[in-house]
């Protein structure tokens, strides 16, 4: 068997190397794939090795060159993708057994295509909860991914994999979907950097649907500056300058989202909010309701879009996946309706928030990952599902379409997250404020502990 090697280098420097003839893509792919086939049999993140292609766009790479041709400026560097983006030749799954019979995609996503024109390549295809529905990447058919830094615990979801890979130093970057939080809760529990982008701004072709009204792709990363370059390319919009952070107006989240989380949790965003200088509290209104509307408009539009093959193949879905899509697909319009006037009204209250704050702090989860064995967390005193429930920070957030960075906090042992919200098109703004919190040593990608491979950690 062959020995793990070191991690991957973050995306950037790593296509320094490969840009100036010190490493080879081949080399680099290749070795990936070796990492992957030993060191995944540990976490469960990859689902499918693209082995071949990937190889052949590393020797195009090194081609471009030795011929002195610019090769992109992610060159060579593999990254990931949950498997609910069309990479071409590719079956698209979703996660599930259901697609697996589709034909291979024409064509890669958009966002996918874009990176690949940039120099990156596409190496793997990663683990999720089947149709993104669910917060802890129990799969039925694929199995369960497992946290880097205890095998023991969930690595979050619905983008686990894509979190997972990254937080073990297989990959250096990776691609998931958000649409109640599936990009920002397993970056926390991975201690990994991710962004949900503001709503409508990354283009969907290619990427299968859950919940068009609130769904959004986005990066995950093991440094911010990686994640701002990767998501300048998929935005086809980079950021050249960020704002003076100090002209930057913070706030943290109080009410909703100050209630259940750990000890160590509060402490993390007292320090944080202590940096920044800012005192400030603000009290969003009707969160429960937020977060119970982004329940029903996610159970309706996914269950509609479900119901024509649930009456065919029903019983090919995971039972917990069937269970909550058949009861979405018989919601009586009108609660649809009002689910819908009340996001209008919810964020309207957001937005005035941000009249008072340029960014807004808040937790991610209510503490670290949950034991596989014991998937579940306390909330107000009760033991609730953690697959339904790790978004409870999440949930409320997305109902209103806001770009929100998922900040990786320098803590001892298990990852916390903090997610700092914005204005949509603010994303600027969010990178100067985790920008100055990683320069500050309060954000990082969380290392690996010892025991659980802290050799291989990209931090």
């Amino acid at each position: 068997m062959t020995e793990p090697r070191s991690p991957l280098a973050g995306a950037l420097a790593l296509a320094a190397e490969i840009r100036a003839g010190r490493r080879s893509a081949v080399s680099v792919v290749t070795g990936a794939i070796a990492d992957i086939e030993v060191r995944d049999t540990r976490f469960n993140s990859v689902t499918r090795i693209l082995g071949a292609a990937a190889v052949a766009q590393a020797e195009e790479v090194d081609r471009a060159i030795a011929a002195g041709r610019d090769p992109g400026p992610l060159a060579g560097v593999p990254f990931g993708v949950k498997d609910l983006f069309d990479v071409q030749g590719e079956v698209t799954t979703a996660g599930s057994l259901v697609l697996r019979d589709n034909p291979p995609a024409a064509r890669d996503a958009t966002v996918v295509a874009r990176l690949r024109a940039a120099g990156a390549v596409p190496l793997a295809t990663l683990n999720m909860d089947e149709f993104a529905y669910g917060f802890s990447t129990e799969n039925t058919h694929n199995g369960t991914t497992r946290n880097p830094h205890d095998p023991e615990r969930l690595a979050g979801g619905s983008s686990g994999g894509s979190a997972a890979s990254v937080a073990a130093g297989m990959l250096p970057f990776t691609l998931g979907s958000d649409t109640n939080g599936s990009i920002r809760v397993p970056s926390s529990l991975c201690g990994v950097w991710g962004l949900k982008p503001t709503y409508g701004q990354m283009p969907l072709q290619g990427v299968y649907p859950f919940v068009a009204s609130l769904d959004v792709v986005g990066p995950m990363a093991s440094t911010v500056e990686d994640l701002q370059a990767v998501y300048g390319i998929m935005a086809d919009a980079p950021l050249v300058s960020l704002p003076v952070v100090e002209d930057v107006r913070v706030a943290r989240l109080g009410g909703w989202f100050a209630s259940n989380i750990s000890t160590e949790l509060t402490a993390a965003l007292d320090a944080v909010m202590t940096h920044l200088g800012h005192d400030r509290v603000i009290e969003l209104p009707e969160v429960a309701r937020a977060r119970a509307s982004a329940f029903l408009i996610s159970a309706a539009e996914g269950g509609n879009l479900h119901l024509p093959r649930l009456r065919r193949r029903a019983m090919q879905y995971d039972p917990a996946t069937r269970g909550r899509l058949m009861a979405g697909a018989m919601l009586p319009a009108a609660t649809f309706v009002q689910a819908h006037r009340f996001r209008r009204w919810f964020r309207a209250q957001v937005h005035a928030a941000l009249a008072q704050a340029d960014v807004l702090v808040a937790p991610t989860t209510v503490g670290i990952a949950p034991r596989i064995d014991q998937p579940s967390i306390i909330v107000d005193g009760k033991t609730v599902s953690a697959r339904a429930n790790l978004g409870i920070f999440t949930q409320p957030i997305s109902l209103t379409g806001l770009p929100v960075l998922a900040a990786p906090l320098a803590v001892e042992g298990m990852p916390l997250g903090i997610q700092l919200i914005g204005a949509p098109g603010s994303e600027a703004r969010l990178f100067a404020v985790a920008r100055e919190l990683e320069s500050a040593g309060l954000a990082r990608c969380t290392p690996l502990a010892a025991g659980f491979a802290a050799k291989d950690s990209p931090c």
